[in-house]
Order: C-alpha cells, then structure tokens, then sequence
C-alpha cells in the first residue's frame, strides 16, 4: 500500500503530542508487532507509521464486528443495505469504508466517531488518487493518529448484552431487577440487540402460561430499559405491539407494557382514545358515590396502572378527570349511623388514589382542573364550603407544580 501522508517534518509531529498519543492504546494492541512498527517508524517516517496506525485501526473494527456479533453485524447490512454478512469470513473481505459504516450502524461507532474514521479514509483515499494535487500537513498527520487511537484502538471492544443474560435473570424463581453493568451494557447494545431483547421481555409479559412472578420480572425489566431505549428501537416496537392491537381496540395487558417500556405515546392515537374511553365507560358503570368505595381501590388501582392520567388523549382526559374530582369531593354530609357529624360523605378508598393520579399529571391537567370551576355539575355539588374545601385541595396539587 502507497504511504498514507506525504512525510511532514518528524519533529512537528512529535512536538504535536503523538507519541504521547500511543501510550492509550489498550494492551491488547500496544504488544503487537504492527504498533512496534509505528513507534519505531514515528521519529523517521510519520507518514509511514500513521498509515500502518490506521491499517491498524482498521484491523481492530474487524476484530469489534465477529466479537460484537456476526448476527447482529448481519441484520445491521441487511437493513441498512450494506454487503451481505453470513459469517467471520464476510467481515474480513469487507472493504475499508463499508466496514467502517457498519461499525457505525452496529453502534460499535458513535455517529460523530463514525465522521471522524471516514474522514481519515477520506485523507487516504486523497492521497492514493491525487497526490499530485493533494499534500497532507502536519495537521492530517495528528487528526489521523488521535481519531484512530482515542475512537478505535484505545477502547475496548463491545461485548454485547444476548438475550440468555436477561432470560436467565428474568425466569430466577424471585424478583429480579437488571444489575448497573447490565443496565450499561443494554444502552451500548446497538439497535438490532435492543429490540430483540424488548420483543422478547414484552412476549413474556404477555404469556398468561408463564408464572406471575416471571411476568412481573418481565415488566421490571422493561421499565429499566426504557430510559435506556434508542428511539428508533421505540418506534419499532411500538409497531410491534400495535400489531397486536384487534379490532376490540387494545386490551389492558398491551397498554401496560407499551407503558413500561416507554411507547405508549407512539401508539396509534386512535387506539389509546378507544382504550381510555373504555376505562371512562368502567368508571361511569361503577359511579363516583361514596356509596361505591369497596368498588373505587381495584377501578382506581389498574388505572394507575396505565400511567393514570399522564398518556390520556385529551379528547376524553377532561370527562375522566371531571369522574375523578366528583368521586373526590362527595356530598354534603350528615350525622353517620354511630351518631357523629360528618360534613362530607365521600370515598375514603377513592380519595388517596384520586389524589395521587391529579399530582402525577398536574403539569398536564392543571388548566382543566382550573376549568371544571366552571363545569354545572361541579358548581351544583360543590354545595358547602367543606366540599369546597376539598375541591381546594385538588387545586393546590396543580398550583403547587406551578411554582416549582
């Protein structure tokens, strides 16, 4: 191969800090014959040596790709239309710059590393065709050997979180939740593996045949990972649920999951009012009465849920809310069976859950919250001032958000 550089002066490049560079490169490389070629040739030939640095880095993307996965690194080409990968064998014939845009669509390579390693190919290629034209500087000299170090060789290869790390956790007979270096090791996996283990976490959430407590892993699992979710992976599994969306509309268990797993907002819009509609239409069956509370702790309970009020389109949020506050503020009281005076009758199972679903959304619901001041039906049953009082409280959850 023709040198990569045309040789600028030894010593700029050394008084630039390069050889300073070379003592980050990880042990694995630092012993091998190809860097103790590039220290010795640094003093006499810097373009020599930063051609045999990027051979180098080159070699060790190969080494990142098998070791990452040869089926992630085939499902990375095949979507993103790059050369077929069946095997080792297909990485190692890959050429220079389809290696490096597959390091890039694995996740081996950030996006800006991923520019950084094609404009060193860039360089090269330059100098191959048009070295005529086209005179590296000393500065080409010092990008090439940073890039290469600090973005490939200094790092250490990805050893990618499978889907039997987390099998394994999930089906312990207890509860398990997802260790710190499993977490890091979820949110480096590159798109292909994220997905993968999140269609699988979401089908065991979803078998009734499994054990609960399996099932409840699953759901552990999946709230963990959603923070640490590519978006495009979020994307792809939302589709993924919503295939499983029937012409009932989208059944509990699915909310749920898309919920954990932080996708319920791509959900078909359409789909989530049908599915709040309905817990509007459950609400309503059972009635926001005092009378009512034994029924109010289960209603209210799977309502939280699914994210309570936080996902809810606002085409039937306000009803749902208006429910709420009803069941919240009760009616004028009386003297109770024992004898003793209570101003208002309302839900006690309701009240500490209606309480906690308004602080969850205050940011959200406070404008309509403000607005049902105004609503007939609450003007008529805010009838005393300890029913008002109550409406009060519910108004300071909101406002209080506000301030803070």
């Amino acid at each position: 191969m023709n040198d990569l550089i045309l040789s600028p002066a030894a010593e700029l490049v050394e008084a630039s800090g390069v050889p300073n560079l070379l003592a980050q490169i990880r042990p694995a490389w630092k012993a091998k014959d190809l860097i103790n070629r590039v220290k010795k040739l640094l003093p006499v030939d810097p373009s020599s040596a930063c051609q045999r640095l990027f051979n180098a880095s080159i070699h060790d993307l190969r080494e990142k790709v098998v070791i990452a996965g040869v089926d992630i690194a085939a499902d990375a080409a095949k979507q993103f239309k790059l050369p077929p990968v069946n095997n080792a064998d297909d990485i190692e014939h890959y050429s220079v710059s389809k290696l490096i845009d597959l390091s890039y669509r694995m996740g081996i390579l950030t996006r800006p590393d991923w520019r950084r390693v094609s404009r060193c190919y860039e360089i090269r290629r330059d100098l191959e065709h048009e070295d005529d034209e086209y005179e590296a500087g000393v500065e080409d000299c010092v990008y090439i050997f940073e890039t290469c170090i600090n973005v490939i060789l200094a790092k250490d290869p990805i050893h990618l979180i499978r889907i039997t790390d987390v099998k394994e956790l999930v089906e312990e007979p207890k509860s398990a939740i997802p260790a710190d270096s499993l977490l890091e090791d979820f949110k480096h996996a590159p798109q292909p593996r994220q997905e993968e283990i999140l269609k699988f976490l979401s089908s065991v959430a979803m078998d009734d045949s499994k054990a609960e407590l399996v099932r409840q892993n699953a759901f552990t699992f999946l709230k963990h990972f959603s923070d640490l979710t590519q978006n495009q992976v979020k994307l792809e599994l939302a589709s993924h649920l919503q295939d499983k969306i029937t012409r009932k509309g989208p059944s509990r268990l699915v909310i749920r999951i898309a919920l954990a797993a932080g996708v319920l907002p791509y959900l078909k819009k359409s789909n989530l009012i049908d599915f709040f509609t309905s817990q509007l239409q459950q609400m309503e069956k059972v009635g926001h009465d005092w009378g009512q509370f034994a029924m109010h702790g289960e209603l209210l309970r799977n309502f939280k849920d699914v994210g309570g009020l936080i996902h809810c389109p606002a085409e039937v949020r306000k009803a749902i809310l208006k429910w709420l506050v009803l069941a919240y503020i009760g009616v004028q009281g009386g003297r109770t069976s024992w004898g003793n005076i209570r101003h208002v009758y309302y839900s006690d199972t309701a009240a500490p859950l209606v309480r906690e679903i308004i602080s969850e959304s205050s940011s959200l619901i406070g404008n309509e919250l403000r607005h049902l001041q105004k609503d007939k039906e609450i003007k008529r049953a805010v009838s005393t001032d300890h029913i008002q009082r109550r409406f009060d409280s519910l108004l300071d959850l909101v406002e209080e958000d506000v301030e803070k």
